[in-house]
């Protein structure tokens, strides 16, 4: 999707300013201060929601599948993300429950969704409902959308069991971390300047529509 020339205020400094055209690839720096105004990817649009299809699909296995199969004293256990955070809420521990199964499944999850349906919303044109109120919760979800930290944790977890049990790391493991490297792809190739002008132009569509249909 192409940029056009755009009134622009800088964050940093306040500046009003002409932003021209920018190449894909390239970014729109203030005039007055030289900070980082916004980006427009390579790609467009179609970048990000490729990586956000395969992310869907890997967050889905990840969450079906087990993470690791357990022997210990000879009994076998295997679990997914959302069954250790069950057994927690069993446990009579409902904190650390939440605190497993919402930065790693519950709000990624979200997050991921959202992204999905704004992002086709722009690049079919669909103008959907609520894709600018899904957008700004997405950018308010985002820095408790913790699968990285998650899997720092279960990669501590599996050293420390090492010692104890026999452990065999689980397909759903493989695609959590799968996951999570498609996770960071995805956020780092957006730009949310990208997103909302997409929104606008939607918009604007519309009203051009219903004008040209009432007239």
């Amino acid at each position: 999707m192409g940029q056009k020339e755009i009134l622009f205020v800088c964050h940093e400094c306040d500046a009003l300013q002409v932003v021209p055209a920018v190449e894909p690839g390239h970014d729109a720096n203030c005039l007055r201060c030289k900070s980082h105004l916004f980006r427009n990817p390579r790609g467009g649009i179609d970048k990000p929601l490729a990586l956000v299809i395969a992310l869907m699909i890997a967050f889905v296995i990840a969450n079906l599948h087990p993470i690791m199969d357990l022997t210990i004293v000879g009994v076998k256990l295997s679990t997914t993300i959302t069954g250790a955070a069950y057994i927690f809420w069993q446990s009579g521990s409902p904190e650390l429950a939440a605190i497993v199964w919402l930065p790693s499944v519950l709000i990624p999850g979200l997050i991921i969704a959202g992204l999905f349906y704004v992002l086709f919303s722009i690049r079919f044109q669909r103008n959907w409902p609520y894709t600018k109120p899904i957008l700004v919760l997405i950018g308010r979800l985002q820095p408790w959308g913790m699968m990285d930290v998650f899997l720092l944790g279960i990669l501590v977890s599996m050293v420390k069991l090492a010692a104890l049990s026999s452990i065999i790391v689980g397909i759903g493991f493989y695609a959590f971390v799968l996951g999570v490297l498609l996770y960071a792809a995805t956020l780092a190739s957006l730009d949310t300047h990208t997103l909302w002008e997409g929104l606008k132009g939607l918009q604007s569509q519309t009203d051009s529509r219903d004008e040209f249909a009432n007239g």
